[in-house]
């Protein structure tokens, strides 16, 4: 059923279980506040940030809530990087998109200057830095992880031309111990760190999406509490549970979805072993 329907269908203002929940109805994981705003504090003066965890965990939506603040703010640049997994050369040209700098293929170390420069113009005239967002940072080449360090760092490394903010999974924690990326390591300012949920934590989670979308009554207690059991600390985990539910119960005209209907939905079928047949000698 398409989402029209099922909004129509339980009175819902969006789909609380979609990936594409609008900015102002995310919900903010416990410790998002002060990440955010450090890293506001970090865009007067450069560097670099990190935000890491598994998959499912909420990442790419703590970096979608920072861009929401961050370009509420005036003379604030922000870059959002589409093609982290690029080649040194197009890793340039998208940065050179991104900044409104045309550069030159055949000329990388003019494009380096040009970047530097455009930068630059940004600080003097508005005293903070450009900001670039990199999500599944964990693709990106180290060589070009290697080049942005040095890109963005200026005189004998005492000043940022750059605020950068890396998005990614336990292998970019990973990689950051070796030889060539410690230097970049070193330079993280500011982590934030989504660990695995507690199951009251994912409660309030799965209460606030509801809340926001108009249907607080849309699970019984006992529902939210299997889902929340069943999660394994991960949201996305959660949220397609639940999506699968939501799709159950209009498929079945349900006003409410409640345990009967999990059960239905994920139990699998117990399956008698079969007794080995003795072997005539």
């Amino acid at each position: 059923m398409n989402n029209k329907n099922l909004m129509a269908l339980f009175g819902l203002k969006y789909n609380p279980f979609s990936p594409s929940v609008p900015t102002e109805y995310l919900w903010n994981p416990p410790g998002v506040e002060p990440f955010l705003g450090r890293v506001e504090s970090l865009v007067s003066q450069g560097g670099f940030a990190l935000v890491s965890g598994e998959p499912g965990m909420g990442k790419s939506k703590v970096l979608q809530l920072l861009a929401e603040r961050l370009e509420q703010q005036a003379d604030i640049t922000v870059g959002v990087m589409q093609h982290p997994q690029s080649k040194l050369g197009d890793f340039y040209r998208e940065l050179g998109d991104l900044y409104g700098v045309r550069l030159s293929p055949a000329n990388r170390y003019g494009g380096f200057k040009s970047l530097r420069a455009q930068w630059r113009d940004h600080v003097k005239s508005t005293l903070m830095r450009p900001v670039l967002l990199i999500d599944e940072a964990q693709e990106m080449a180290t060589d070009c992880l290697v080049e942005l360090r040095i890109l963005t760092s200026a005189h004998f490394d005492s000043e940022c031309l750059l605020t950068t903010v890396l998005c990614g999974d336990s292998r970019l924690r990973d990689r950051f111990r070796s030889r060539d990326l410690l230097p970049l390591e070193s330079r993280i300012r500011t982590r934030f760190v989504l660990d695995p949920y507690t199951q009251d934590e994912l409660a309030d989670f799965l209460h606030h999406g509801m809340a926001q979308a108009g249907a607080t009554e849309l699970m019984t207690p006992e529902l939210k509490r299997a889902l929340c059991e069943h999660a394994g600390g991960n949201p996305r985990t959660l949220t397609i549970m639940a999506s699968e539910l939501l799709d159950a119960a209009a498929e079945r005209d349900l006003a409410v979805m409640d345990d009967e209907l999990f059960f239905d939905v994920y139990a699998k079928s117990v399956r008698t072993p079969r007794k080995k047949s003795r072997r005539k000698r």
